[in-house]
């Protein structure tokens, strides 16, 4: 019995994250009334990973920043690579969802049967630009917390870390040190919480099989097939060429990457996956005040697998509406989904809620939105796995952009045991992007 349980322990976290996701794919397919039970134990999962996003990007953030001193100009480089990067990726995505229901033509042979009611409704909470900008800067730090509003948490945060840089003396240290600290033990309660990862993603793909069934493949499976097809495009055609022009290591990567990927694809929650994320990519290297800026700055302006499935989503309504599109028009449709799709990640039901606002905007049927509703959730999974590779592979690319990526030997302790070399690599040195001093 000893030896059975001394087994089980050397089963990786992601082995069990994936058996869990095949048991609960049984589950929900033999027992589909007791896996729409198993729903509060996905949620208890959800709500212990919330509640970690706030503490840890304005401990990691401003620790970040203003651990540099006054040295702000190197923060605003970050912030406008950042943005650059964002822009033509995600611009990259748009297009590249564009061409593929232009060619598949996925709506084609759809009939709309359903009510417009679901998206009435998600419309009216569709953000202007100028709403989105509003939206932005917090009335209330703690309102922003409680809420989970990243974009909001990430704008305070670097306000009061330039402010703690004019700072001098005593009252600094005190602060950064606290700071310091509040980041070091999330990073432990986020591997703490890890623990019972396998728990709450086997009860979630439970609950998603449960309620929606197996059968949902086969009614919109173009679509999703148009979908999953695309995002395998940008990984291969868009993600690969640039991790090969930044020098990322690949292997490394897409070891470190796997698990945080796999909670994403499995919860269909970015938020779920973000600490975890944070604490891989700074273990493969990534100087901390890089992971806590583009990180969290990524999920709202570099959502690649959501911008790309709103040009899908939308372009299906289109044809399963039998309305003809030029060329021109679907350009100005693009050019809205680059602009609205930057606050998706602050929006209830996130890129259904920019999608009905699209087709609103340009007079399409919002009944396609109740069609897409159905299967919605099985794109979910791909899409939201692809956002947070996307923007694992930023925060690499950035790294190798200001020159700053630690090289570390490929057996290190990211590759045996899973966890970051927290122990090995003192905080300013993981700050800064030093190199560990040679012993």
């Amino acid at each position: 019995m000893g030896m059975i349980f001394r087994n089980l322990r050397r089963v990786s976290l992601t082995s069990w994250i994936i058996i869990a996701m095949v048991l609960g794919v049984i589950v929900g397919w033999a027992f589909p009334a007791f896996a729409v039970q198993l729903k509060p134990l996905s949620t208890v999962f959800l709500r212990m990973i919330k509640s970690i996003i706030v503490p840890i990007i304005f401990g990691t953030l401003v620790v970040g920043i203003a651990g540099h001193g006054d040295d702000m100009k190197r923060v605003g480089r970050l912030a406008l690579k950042s943005i650059i990067y964002f822009e033509i990726v995600t611009t990259i995505a748009l297009f590249i969802g564009l061409g593929a229901a232009n060619l598949v033509k996925p709506g084609v042979g759809v009939t709309i049967h359903a009510t417009a009611d679901a998206g009435q409704q998600l419309v009216k909470a569709a953000p202007t630009g100028m709403g989105f900008l509003e939206h932005v800067v917090p009335q209330s730090f703690f309102e922003a917390a409680a809420n989970n509003e990243v974009l909001q948490v990430v704008f305070f945060s670097i306000l009061f870390a330039v402010a703690l840089s004019q700072v001098r003396g005593r009252p600094k240290e005190i602060v950064l040190a606290g700071c310091e600290g509040l980041a070091e033990v999330m990073f432990k309660f986020t591997a703490i919480v890890m623990r019972y990862a396998p728990i709450g993603i086997g009860a979630a793909i439970a609950v998603t099989v449960g309620h929606s069934g197996l059968g949902v493949l086969i009614n919109l499976g173009k679509l999703i097939l148009t979908l999953y097809g695309a995002l395998v495009v940008l990984v291969l055609f868009v993600f690969l060429p640039v991790a090969l022009l930044f020098r990322v290591p690949l292997r490394r990567f897409i070891l470190s990457v796997r698990e945080p990927a796999l909670i994403a694809f499995s919860t269909t929650s970015s938020e779920a996956a973000l600490p975890r994320a944070m604490q891989i990519m700074e273990a493969i290297g990534v100087p901390r005040r890089i992971v806590a800026f583009v990180m969290p700055t990524g999920y709202s302006f570099n959502l690649d697998g959501s911008t790309l499935y709103l040009a899908v989503a939308s372009m299906f309504v289109a044809q399963a509406a039998g309305v003809n599109l030029s060329f021109g028009q679907q350009l100005a449709m693009m050019f809205t989904l680059m602009i609205t799709s930057k606050g998706v990640a602050a929006v209830p039901r996130a890129s259904l809620v920019i999608l009905a606002g699209t087709l609103h905007t340009f007079g399409l049927p919002l009944e396609g939105v109740a069609i897409i509703l159905g299967v919605d959730e099985l794109m979910d999974m791909a899409r939201t796995s692809v956002n947070l590779v996307g923007n694992c592979l930023a925060t690499v690319v950035m790294a190798r952009w200001e020159g700053e990526f630690v090289e570390q030997p490929p057996e290190g302790p990211l590759a045996q045991a899973g966890l970051p070399p927290t122990e090995s690599v003192p905080l300013a040195q993981r700050t800064s992007g030093a190199a560990p001093a040679a012993s």
